[in-house]
């Protein structure tokens, strides 16, 4: 031990650590862990190593993981390691492999065994072990082999072990919520147990299975009430102490649980009101875990149904976060917190309108994104001017596409929602375009078009030309600006194709020349050329109808002319359209493109009376009428027969994968007899064949109750076959504990209870006055002006666009208010039942009793009349489990063909047994199933019938040879 340097390693490690400490390049420090590597490998193999020796490779090894390196040929020493019986050996290969292996390695089998035994040993300290490695290494395939040990250790005298049981099962629940979904009431349990710790890792499975549901926990809102009305009075011991704050964390998840329980339940909502008064007026905001218990009180505050005096002290601790100047992670908080107050109460936020210019202004970017997201919830019509230009200028000035995207996004959003008047979306738009480029949605871009096209929306049609003129004009002022995205050009050259000579003040030669100039500027943008050739047809078109002549310029010729030898099939099809407009006369042209007609509905005639005709011609002539399909399906049953088998012949081809369990099929339309002489069981399958899928259309519903869903009742039954799988059992009473749980966390021990500080000096009065320059008054008062006014927004994106689009799009945006008022006032009157105590959760878990599976399925019948009909069998029948087989006609054909044995399996046999078969009467069926005798010569019923019975064995005759059965045999 003598060479052994300070943390009980040898040398050679401690040189190594050090080494890589004072390595200046990455190439250098590979060469020294790969040098280390091939050390261990040598050393790792020799024979009879000292335990001590192998538990520093192993660690040795775990630097190396550390560093990045593979060091999996010592994996399975550490494996090793976790059998050993000392404990820090022990321990040690556990935290190896923990480090090691995944959860879905090879290895892990491996390890499943020594778990086992550890989970049961008498050393506590070994269990924590085990219990730490399950929690890390059980999969999904291998929680039922400790699963039961697991649910054992919760009554464990030790805390700790009951600890990290609740944890184990935790973890379980989140890899496979079913293999633990009968043991969910433990958790309710150990919310009474008498150790705090104990108690506080059961909130965390708690927290997970109100957030699936938290109708099923309401009724634990008194519970976690008391349990924190008790840690905020510390009444926990000294050691849950964090920074003289009782058991913050516990504080903290508490929180989170009833602001989830809390959320639209005001009944609930009313038993947490004096907790959290009182929270508020105990935390210390000296520190920082006093100012996170603080923030997640104010969320709770924002999340339940809160009251006046719960709102103003979150407001009030608010505004302390806000003015926090040193510390950007409290002013964080207090833009946090007041966005979520806002939403309550929209005052609150003009008590801090300088604070939130100050964080708007702060060279902070994670400070001045949240901000712009507070200012994003506070928009109005009133201030959205502002904050849309503050937004975009904060979207100039970043290069994160990510979140310029969601600025842009917002910005859109805000101005269809809030837009003071036309023009102004129309130039906000154009700066959104031009400065996010093609990061905005393209709908966005179709919306903009719409606006333009459908103007205001009412009679006054001078006021569209307006818009759409000032549109073509800022359209004009940038087209020539290098580097627009390909989004904005698609809009500008739609814009001046439709509207460019409207008001006569731009000639057809200049926007002509204008359009061929942005195609000729982005010659490898396909989409923005055809909207520029789309845009020069129109025009043309237009002046053609006007009756003026039309003179393309020599650039838009060779355009033409280019795009007529293009690739793009699209380019080419939008030149050669262009070039017909121009030979057609005036009268044609205003019938194929009509002027400002890109609003104007599209009516479809569905029932195609323009050709009513031709029909009426065509029926003198002779023709057939038309049938409808409805009508159709009673004819021609020969043709029923050959689609079937043309259906059956695909199904029954050749198949080269492996068999499926056979199923009962539905009957068919001749019957045979089921034959009672198969002595074995008939396994029902799931899977459902293609035939049967077809037929079960035309059938009625099967009730739940049929033959097709019996099953057996496996529950504790060992499986014999297959991959051994852990099924549940009887639980065993003797080991139950048999002390009830008493008084879990009523009985702690009081500590001290600490009232609260008096604090009369305000903070304000602490801080020294500042003065406030007029351009921060004059934006506050842009931005919070007039907040306690109601909220203008428009109800949809395009409800200023026009009044058609307006009414569609309200019906569509109707909220059933008067749905959640009446929800709510029946929640309000529906009587609760009394909460239960919060110590008195020792009720036992439902046993679980096995169930012979046999003794159930005695006494039942089939009990789908579709299927009893079809197999003419008489419901007064023996309801024994072979009769349930032998009733279903696949089984007795089945049967059939499987007692015909290898000896008497000649032609003559199996013609009369099938022939018997098919001409057999059933009992209780109609007289019209009954089957003709076979009689010489072709007879077409008879082919038919054959075919019938010789496809429910399973066989397809050739087209060939239709003696079937002749041709099998030889």
């Amino acid at each position: 031990m003598g060479s052994q340097g300070g943390w009980g390693q040898s040398k050679d490690f401690l040189d190594l650590v050090k080494s890589i400490g004072e390595t200046r390049s990455k190439a250098e420090e590979d060469r020294i862990v790969m040098n280390e590597i091939e050390i261990l490998k040598r050393r790792i193999t020799e024979p009879d190593i000292p335990k001590r020796k192998m538990k520093e490779y192993i660690i040795r090894l775990v630097y190396v993981e550390m560093l990045g390196h593979d060091a999996s040929f010592g994996y399975i020493h550490a494996v090793k390691m976790t059998h050993d019986d000392s404990l820090l050996l022990k321990r040690t290969g556990y935290l190896a492999v923990t480090l090691f292996l995944n959860d879905d390695h090879d290895l892990i089998i491996l390890i499943v065994n020594t778990i086992q035994k550890d989970l049961k040993s008498d050393n506590y300290l070994v269990v924590c072990t085990a219990l730490t490695a399950v929690c890390k290494l059980i999969n999904e395939e291998t929680i039922p082999a400790v699963l039961p040990q697991v649910v054992e250790l919760l009554g464990h005298p030790k805390e700790s072990v009951r600890k990290k049981a609740i944890m184990a099962l935790h973890r379980f629940y989140q890899r496979a919520p079913s293999s633990v979904a009968h043991l969910l009431s433990n958790f309710r349990k150990k919310l009474s147990d008498n150790d705090p710790g104990v108690m506080g890792a059961t909130l965390c499975p708690l927290f997970d299975l109100i957030i699936a549901d938290a109708n099923s926990y309401k009724d634990l809102v008194i519970s976690f009430v008391s349990i924190l009305k008790q840690v905020a009075e510390r009444r926990l011991p000294k050691s849950y102490d964090y920074h003289q704050m009782p058991a913050p964390f516990i504080q903290i998840r508490l929180l989170k649980i009833l602001a989830l329980l809390g959320n639209g339940d005001k009944q609930a909502s009313e038993h947490m009101f004096t907790v959290l008064g009182d929270i508020f007026r105990r935390c210390d905001p000296s520190s920082n875990i006093g100012n996170a218990v603080l923030y997640e009180c104010i969320c709770c505050v924002s999340s339940i149904h809160s009251s006046p005096k719960l709102l103003e002290s979150a407001a009030e601790v608010t505004s302390r976060f806000l003015k926090q100047s040193d510390s950007h992670n409290l002013k964080y908080m207090g833009i946090d917190a007041l966005g979520r107050l806002i939403k309550i109460s929209p005052e609150i936020a003009e008590d801090h309108q300088l604070a939130v210019i100050d964080c708007l202004e702060d060279p902070d970017d994670t400070l001045k994104r949240k901000t712009f997201e507070l200012l994003y919830k506070m928009t109005k019509p009133s201030n959205v001017e502002v904050i849309a230009d503050r937004m975009i200028d904060y979207m100039i000035s970043i290069n994160d596409n990510h979140y310029k995207t969601e600025i842009a996004s917002r910005c859109v959003e805000l101005a269809e929602q809030f837009a003071p008047s036309n023009q102004w979306f129309i130039q906000t738009m154009n700066k959104v375009f031009e400065h996010a480029g093609d990061l905005v949605n393209v709908k966005v871009a179709h919306n903009l078009m719409r606006l333009i096209a459908e103007g205001f929306g009412g009679d006054d049609e001078g006021a569209d030309s307006q818009l759409r003129s000032s549109a073509v004009e800022s359209y004009l002022r940038i087209i020539g600006e290098p580097k627009l995205p390909s989004l904005l050009l698609q809009v500008i050259c739609w814009v001046l194709g439709e509207y460019g000579t409207a008001d006569g003040k731009f000639s057809a030669s200049y926007i002509t020349g204008k359009l061929c100039d942005v195609a000729e500027a982005h010659p490898s943008d396909d989409i923005v050329k055809a909207y520029a050739v789309t845009a020069i047809m129109k025009i043309c078109a237009f002046e053609i109808a006007t009756g003026r002549k039309v003179e393309l310029l020599p650039e838009c010729q060779s355009l033409i002319d280019e795009l007529s030898a293009s690739h793009s099939t699209d380019l080419q099809q939008r030149a050669y359209e262009l070039q017909t407009v121009l030979g057609l006369d005036a009268l044609a042209v205003e019938t194929i493109m009509p002027s400002d007609a890109s609003c104007e509905d599209i009516e479809v005639d569905k029932s195609l009376s323009f050709l009513n005709g031709y029909v009426q011609e065509s029926l003198v002539k002779g023709a057939r009428p038309y049938i409808p399909e409805s009508e159709r399906s009673g004819m021609a049953d020969i043709s029923n027969f050959r689609s079937r088998g043309h259906h059956d012949s695909s199904t029954h081809g050749l198949k080269f994968e492996a068999y499926e369990l056979p199923k009962p099929s539905v009957a068919s339309r001749i019957q045979p007899v089921p034959l009672a002489t198969s002595k074995e069981l008939v396994p029902v399958s799931q899977p459902t064949y293609p035939q049967e899928m077809s037929q079960a259309a035309s059938m009625p519903s099967v009730p739940e109750t049929g033959p097709s869903e019996l099953k057996l009742q496996l529950d504790g039954v060992q499986k014999k076959w297959g991959r051994p799988t852990y099924s549940p059992t009887v639980p065993s009473n003797s080991n139950s504990s048999s002390q009830k749980a008493v008084n879990g966390v009523a009985q702690l021990v009081v500590q001290g209870t600490v009232g609260p500080k008096t604090r009369d000096v305000s903070y304000d009065s602490r801080k020294p006055q500042v003065e406030v320059s007029p351009e921060k008054q004059k934006l506050a008062a842009s931005l919070f002006g007039g907040s306690s006014s109601k909220t203008g927004k428009r109800p949809t994106s395009t409800s200023y666009k026009t009044t058609r689009v307006h009414s569609h799009a309200a019906e569509k945006s109707q909220i059933p208010t008067a749905t959640v008022a009446s929800t709510e006032h029946a929640a309000e009157k529906a009587p609760q039942p009394p909460p239960p105590d919060l110590l008195d959760l020792g009720e036992p878990t439902p046993g679980y009793t096995v169930i012979d599976p046999f003794k159930q399925l005695e006494g039942l019948l089939p009990s789908d009349a579709s299927s009893v009909a079809n197999s003419g069998v008489s419901a007064s029948k023996s309801s024994d489990i072979m009769s349930l087989h032998a009733e279903s006609p696949m089984s007795g054909l089945i049967g059939t063909v499987a007692n015909m044995g290898p000896t008497n399996l000649d032609s003559a046999n199996l013609l009369s047994s099938l022939s018997n078969l098919a001409n057999r009467n059933v009992h209780g069926g109609p007289a019209a199933m009954q089957v003709a005798p076979v009689k010489k010569g072709p007879n077409p019923q008879d082919s038919l019938e054959k075919d019938a019975v010789a496809r429910q064995v399973g066989v397809t005759p050739s087209g060939t040879n239709p003696n079937l059965f002749r041709d099998l045999l030889g």
